[in-house]
């Protein structure tokens, strides 16, 4: 299967004039390069992932399920999740999402298939306000229903919420990170009564754009865990090269 006629593609001279319009009317560059154009101009576009790997946090944190992610996070990849979380490019949604979808492909391929939800890593509410958009939830979202266009049943819920009075992950490392996260994700009662009506024997795949120390996705996984739901795997777009190995 290929998610890569998902990410969008626009080969040739119809791409090569949607470019010029973007620049000429838009103004935009590629996030990938800085050229005058689209967000992602054909060259960005061709040398993205079009598979994802093993991207296990090192050291990992005790207990963590397998994790996945479609490559280092650097260069593109690294744009693309800054432009969308910091700079709130909405045409990076998309490819995020088909890398994503990889990530989420690689991780049933290792784990085990069957009906699947995905649940993204909840982002905190004062950061949503302040960019106006919870992205991880947007691309997670976006993911899944790629994967069912190819007839995959994967699914999509925003199950996990956050507790008060979690600081900013920025700048701690991963002793300070757990201890910063630790209980800090619950899974409403809510949530598991609906699923449970419409996905009796789901498994879980826990979703971030970026996996660091592993502590943010360790933690949903607690939270999902303490309500009895099965998670088999950690799916990213990207995952940092320093703490992480990613096994291409």
């Amino acid at each position: 299967m290929s998610l890569r006629a998902t990410v969008p593609d626009r080969l040739g001279l119809r791409f090569d004039l949607a470019n010029a319009w973007h620049d000429l009317v838009v103004g935009g560059r590629c996030v990938g390069c800085d050229r005058p154009g689209r967000l992602l101009c054909r060259d960005c576009h061709a040398a993205l992932p079009d598979r994802a790997g093993a991207s296990p946090p090192s050291p990992a944190p005790p207990g963590i399920v397998p994790a996945f992610a479609a490559g280092p996070y650097e260069g593109t990849l690294k744009q693309f999740v800054i432009g969308l979380k910091e700079r709130q490019l909405l045409g990076l949604r998309r490819p995020l999402a088909g890398l994503l979808a990889l990530s989420v492909l690689e991780a049933m391929a290792q784990t085990g298939a069957g009906p699947t939800v995905l649940v993204p890593v909840p982002s905190r509410p004062a950061s949503v306000r302040e960019r106006g958009l919870d992205s991880t939830a947007a691309i997670t979202r976006r993911a899944a229903a790629m994967l069912r266009q190819h007839g995959l049943g994967v699914r999509h819920h925003r199950l996990l919420r956050t507790r008060p009075g979690v600081a900013d992950q920025a700048g701690l490392d991963s002793r300070q990170r757990q201890a910063n996260l630790a209980g800090s994700i619950t899974c409403p009662a809510s949530g598991i009564r609906t699923l449970a009506r419409t996905i009796p024997r789901a498994r879980f795949i826990v979703c971030d754009d970026v996996i660091t120390t592993g502590a943010t996705a360790r933690e949903a996984q607690r939270a999902l865990e303490s309500v009895g739901l099965e998670v088999t795997a950690i799916a990213t777009v990207a995952a940092t090269q320093r703490r992480s190995r990613v096994q291409m």
